[in-house]
């Protein structure tokens, strides 16, 4: 069965082009000498993303292949102007993530509901032949033509928003947590990668206050190597503010799992160790008070260690307490406020995602136009003429 849950697509997208220019001169009986009126032409439509709270999934994008402005439309006679294209606007969910699919570059990111991004800007419209009239050239016979396309193959990724994200092995009870501290209701079952898509669920706190808690599939050993489900679903928390590692209590060597998860977070992007971290020891009601202490000797001793209980309840207070003091700390909010840029894929290599989705279809070769090279309409050289003078 297909997943709803769809984190990355390929689009080629495409502005509209500006309208031609009129070359028209007026010439009727009551008004033998009436010059030049040929209009403007419109300008072509933009491309714009959107951030939308009401997604979040790309799904509605995944069978969108093309996505083009309209042209603007050329202009007429006796000064009119053509039609502007009209723009489009490509809602994604907050915390979408774009590249160029042919460099791998980093584009923008739409990060908050209602924030609108030009990708695309359409070409601006022609000057019809009555903007170049003069003393000394009262019949120009010249228009310009409008501003070409642009256009661009893109990548949308979506990353989640969250201010806790969970880092555990299959069965560490990461979805029995986020059930019992929220509403959400993930999948739980007794057998590994019970979750198969991430989740998001809202966590009450104090005097009306909340956070947001994501929850991805299980991580194993050699992850970075493609096994288990790979790290593909890691970069649903490279934007979170804190990371909470899951071990179960009944682990032979709990400090060993919690170095295999940290050096797999390595592997997928080593600026993920600057995040703040918790370990939370699940699964509690099958220890005694005796044994807990005798396994917090064990532990690491440099990020605060909390036991807990999903299924009883036993230490989720706590584990609450921790969690909202490290996520409100000054030293947290002062690596964010100070960090060069909080997002973690500025250079960031695509090629994986592109091999992904090669069996999709062949792209057609583009040329990318940027238009911020013209700097004048008038640079244009091949000036394409309307004549239609009238008897």
């Amino acid at each position: 069965m297909e997943s709803n849950f769809v984190d990355y697509v390929k689009i080629m997208c495409r502005s509209g082009k500006g309208g031609k220019g009129s070359m028209h001169l007026k010439h009727v009986k009551y008004n033998p000498n009436g010059g030049p009126d040929g209009g403007d032409g419109g300008k072509g439509g933009s491309v714009y993303l959107r951030g939308n709270h009401n997604y979040w999934t790309l799904l509605h994008l995944k069978y969108e292949r093309h996505i083009f402005a309209e042209h603007g439309g050329n202009g007429g006679k006796d000064k009119c102007h053509g039609t502007d294209g009209k723009d489009v606007y490509i809602d994604v969910p907050c915390g979408t993530v774009v590249y160029n699919a042919e460099t791998g570059k980093y584009v923008c990111d739409v990060t908050y509901d209602g924030q609108e991004v030009l990708l695309l800007k359409g070409g601006r419209g022609g000057l019809g032949n009555f903007q170049f009239r003069t003393a000394t050239n009262q019949a120009p016979r010249y228009a310009q033509p409008g501003e070409p396309m642009q256009e661009m193959t893109i990548i949308l990724e979506l990353k989640l928003l969250a201010d806790v994200g969970l880092v555990g092995f299959p069965n560490a009870g990461k979805s029995t947590l986020v059930s019992a501290l929220s509403n959400a209701r993930p999948k739980i079952a007794n057998y590994p990668f019970t979750t198969m898509e991430p989740s998001l669920g809202i966590v009450g706190y104090r005097d009306n206050k909340s956070f947001v808690m994501a929850d991805i599939p299980g991580i194993i050993e050699g992850a970075a190597e493609g096994k288990g489900l790979g790290l593909r679903f890691l970069r649903h928390i490279e934007r979170n503010s804190l990371l909470l590692f899951m071990v179960p209590g009944d682990t032979d060597d709990i400090k060993r799992e919690y170095e295999i998860l940290l050096n797999e977070l390595k592997q997928f992007n080593p600026e993920m160790l600057d995040k703040h971290r918790v370990l939370a020891v699940t699964k509690c009601d099958l220890l005694d008070e005796e044994l807990i202490e005798m396994l917090k000797e064990t532990l690491p001793q440099d990020l605060p260690v909390v036991f807990i209980s999903a299924v009883t309840g036993f230490g989720l207070e706590e584990l609450k307490d921790v969690l909202w003091n490290e996520l409100n700390a000054e030293s947290n909010k002062l690596a964010a406020l100070t960090a060069e840029d909080s997002l973690v894929h500025r250079d960031k290599d695509m090629t994986r995602f592109a091999e992904e989705l090669a069996d999709e279809g062949e792209d057609e070769d583009i040329e990318y136009v940027d238009i911020d090279d013209v700097e004048d309409l008038e640079d244009f050289e091949d000036f394409e003429y309307e004549d239609d003078e009238e008897a």
